[in-house]
């Protein structure tokens, strides 16, 4: 018994012993196995998290590339700016911070809460842009109170300055912040949540070219997010600079002879297709989209009839009117139809089956041949021609000019207008091309509709006896040490098949349209170069109000197309009046003042003449087409 009892004993000690000495090999195991994991398997992400918590990449933005006029003239430039940052890892309470930046800078919390939102995905050590464009007075306001403010930054970053105001807002576009869409794409990789990118106009268009790369410093920081020193930098680099076709000073006088109509003009280089003015009336100030833009001023864009955030040049359609009598024209000449001598007897009216078909002059012009035609826009006959054309062949013709589609100006979302075919009708209607449809089409009217720049193209092609080029808006890309890095030359687009003598009749018909008594463009003369031309006038639907007036949005476009010097073409010209009534006394004077102003510039032109007498009473057409009436009934409205 007493030596079982000293087994025991002996044996009881034993177990103590092992017992611990297996918990302290399990609890070394543990602390070696954390330890093995901390310094091997979680060795790369601990050191790059104490890396983050002392040192700290901060973006240096670039500044984007200059627009410049085709002499050098800057149009859109850079100016230092400052904008708010938050670095997420630093914030200690994300809701008061908001709240203070919302009440100091005045800005709508929800958007900030949004900006944070869409930034917090990245690094927590990577600065969110919360707002751009502060005063220096905010700026040192949040400097003075940043150990209040823990995660702040205050970041100098270059923004765009519109240095022009509103000139050629709608060809330059306007900034704005990039949105998650466009992070998501290929093109956008190198963008960051708070970037600014172009969002329309040149800005747009040629944003891989304008946006430089970002640069940056690796600075270290405190435990306070205080900064040491600078580890590293990189400088960022500056984007290329556009070199546009359009001159400044024309572009700025032909927004000056608009007024505070609404519509389009383009100027062209009839033998390059350089596009010299590019104006859609009235504009808007881009520089409100690169900062924050007020709820009234916005209101006000969206209110006005006019319509100032439309691009009217690239994407206004509009009947083109009796402009596109020149079309008509030329096709009836190809087609042996018509010479220069070939005349009809207009009364005023044209009667197909049950539709009459009225001129705009109701007493008619009695015997008409094509220079009379043209020059007077008798509708009557090109009523007859267009008959006997049928739509298919003027449709043809044309297609020839490049009608009927974008001309590839170099802008997105340019339109590309329509050329109606009896095919088209079939497909788009499911019914039959009648006859009498075709009368309204040989006139510009109907289905038919052209952009501004297709009327300009249009006009270039015949004072160039049917060379089309495409138009285009960029002469060259610089780099930042002025190196060209790319170079754009003139484009044939299309060349018309037609003898340079048919051409020749109807540009003697447009040179009377403009020089000769009872011509409907004599308010685009210049007596100091000829200026051949013709005008327009399109409805767009017949409307009046209680009183007998036709409200502003139911009012007639006025058109105009012109080029000069009628013997060796350099420039053509195309201008749209919305609502303007008539081509020849809403349009043409734009067109005059468009061609004065660029030949000023050439010094062909000295100094500004007043309008003679007889100028300010030249004929003018009411309306250069009105289309049919149906049984007595008012007349149909054009598409």
């Amino acid at each position: 018994m007493k030596g079982q009892r000293y087994i025991r004993e002996v044996k009881e000690p034993r177990r103590r012993v092992l017992g611990m000495s297996i918990a302290v090999a399990v609890v070394f195991f543990v602390l070696l196995s954390r330890l093995w994991y901390l310094q091997i398997i979680e060795s790369g992400n601990l050191r790059e998290l104490s890396e983050n918590n002392r040192l700290r990449f901060v973006p240096v933005a670039a500044s984007r590339g200059a627009i410049l006029d085709r002499n050098g003239k800057v149009l859109v430039s850079n100016s230092p700016s400052f904008s708010v940052a938050v670095i997420p890892q630093d914030v200690k309470d994300k809701d008061a911070l908001l709240n203070t930046l919302a009440r100091y800078l005045n800005l709508d919390l929800a958007e900030l809460q949004d900006k944070w939102e869409k930034g917090k995905g990245r690094a927590k050590f990577y600065p969110i842009i919360i707002a751009s464009g502060i005063t220096r007075e905010q700026m040192e306001y949040l400097e003075e109170n940043r150990l209040r403010l823990p995660g702040l930054d205050i970041e100098m970053k270059p923004i765009r300055e519109y240095g022009n105001g509103q000139l050629a807002a709608h060809l330059l576009g306007y900034l704005g912040e990039i949105s998650e869409e466009d992070l998501g794409k290929e093109s956008y990789q190198s963008y960051n949540p708070g970037d600014y990118v172009g969002k329309s106009g040149i800005e747009r268009s040629w944003e891989n070219y304008l946006h430089g790369a970002d640069g940056g410093r690796q600075i270290e920081v405190d435990a306070r997010g205080r900064y040491l020193r600078t580890i590293s930098e990189t400088s960022p680099t500056i984007g290329n600079s556009i070199v546009l076709t359009i001159d400044r000073d024309l572009q700025k006088r032909a927004e000056q002879a608009f007024g505070d109509k609404a519509g389009a003009a383009v100027a062209m280089d009839v033998n390059s297709g350089e596009i010299l003015a590019f104006v859609s009336n009235p504009g808007f100030d881009p520089s409100l989209f690169t900062g924050h833009m007020s709820s009234k001023q916005w209101q006000t864009y969206l209110e006005d009839k006019r319509h100032p955030l439309e691009n009217k040049a690239l994407k206004g359609q509009y009947p083109p009117g009796s402009t596109f009598k020149i079309i008509t024209a030329l096709a009836g000449l190809k087609e042996g139809l018509i010479d220069d001598t070939t005349s009809v007897v207009c009364k005023g009216s044209y009667t197909v089956g049950r539709d009459t078909f009225k001129c705009w002059d109701k007493k008619g012009h009695g015997v008409v041949n094509l220079k009379k035609a043209l020059k007077e826009s008798c509708d009557v006959y090109f009523y007859k021609l267009g008959e006997r054309l049928g739509v298919d062949r003027i449709a043809a013709y044309a297609r020839e000019f490049g009608l009927g589609s974008p001309m590839g100006i170099g802008l997105e979302n340019e339109r590309g207008g329509l050329i109606p075919t009896s095919e088209w009708k079939e497909k788009k209607y499911g019914k039959k091309w009648y006859r009498g449809e075709t009368l309204p089409v040989s006139i510009g009217q109907g289905y038919v509709l052209m952009t501004p720049i297709q009327l300009a193209a249009m006009i270039a092609g015949v004072a160039t006896d049917g060379t089309i080029y495409r138009p285009h808006l960029v002469k060259r890309v610089v780099d930042p040490d002025g190196r060209v890095m790319k170079e754009f030359s003139p484009e044939v687009l299309k060349k018309v098949a037609l003898p340079p003598g048919l051409f020749q009749q109807v540009k003697e018909g447009l040179l009377a349209v403009v020089n000769e008594p009872h011509g409907t463009g004599a308010m685009a003369r210049l007596y100091e170069v000829k200026v051949a031309g013709k005008s327009g006038t399109s409805q767009v639907v017949k409307m009046r109000d209680s009183k007998g007036n036709v409200p502003y949005q139911y009012r007639d476009h006025a058109l105009f197309v012109a080029f000069a010097p009628y013997d060796k073409p350099e420039i053509a010209v195309a201008v749209v009046v919305e609502h303007g009534e008539h081509g020849g006394s809403a349009a043409a004077p734009i067109v005059g003042s468009i061609l004065r102003a660029y030949f000023e510039g050439k010094g062909v032109i000295k100094a500004p003449i007043s309008r003679s007498a007889d100028e300010k009473n030249a004929t003018e057409a009411p309306t250069d087409a009105v289309l049919p009436e149906k049984n007595g009934s008012e007349p149909v409205p054009g598409n």
